[in-house]
């Protein structure tokens, strides 16, 4: 069966369609599975730090783990369909990096309320996530 010049074009046009409509929900995929992999290590290592409030030296690898995740998310690329979620991931890991600052320096009251800001930030963060149409997967 042979096509003609005109169905041959809405079959190639369909298809380029599809594969970008295919595409875009990957890139956002990806972007949600990084942003999943920086925030659950946030969060085991700030109730590791939690645990061990005292240990200075662990306070001071995490902290710098945590300058480095921050660092990785600022430099990431951020698809445009979640481009709007994406300051409140950054505020979510400034908070868990003040956080583990202040246990490095012995702050309890500023370490306490770093996480909890961390905390609040993430919800904010997955409430926009969902207001665009994303979860972060589990």
């Amino acid at each position: 069966m042979t096509l003609s010049r005109r169905e041959a074009t809405a079959l190639v046009l369909s298809g380029a369609l599809g594969a970008f409509f295919l595409a875009a929900p990957a890139y956002a995929g990806s972007y949600l599975e990084r942003a999943a992999v920086l925030l659950d290590a946030a969060e085991v290592e700030a109730r590791s730090l939690s645990k061990r409030f005292s240990d200075r030296e662990l306070a001071s690898v995490i902290h710098r783990i945590a300058e480095q995740r921050l660092v990785a998310a600022r430099q990431m690329q951020v698809p445009k369909e979640v481009v709007k979620a994406h300051p409140h991931l950054l505020l979510v890991l400034e908070g868990f990096e003040r956080a583990a600052d202040a246990a490095m320096n012995g702050k309890l009251e500023p370490f306490l309320l770093a996480l909890a800001r961390a905390r609040e930030e993430r919800r904010t963060f997955e409430m926009v996530l969902k207001e665009l149409g994303w979860t972060l997967p589990k």
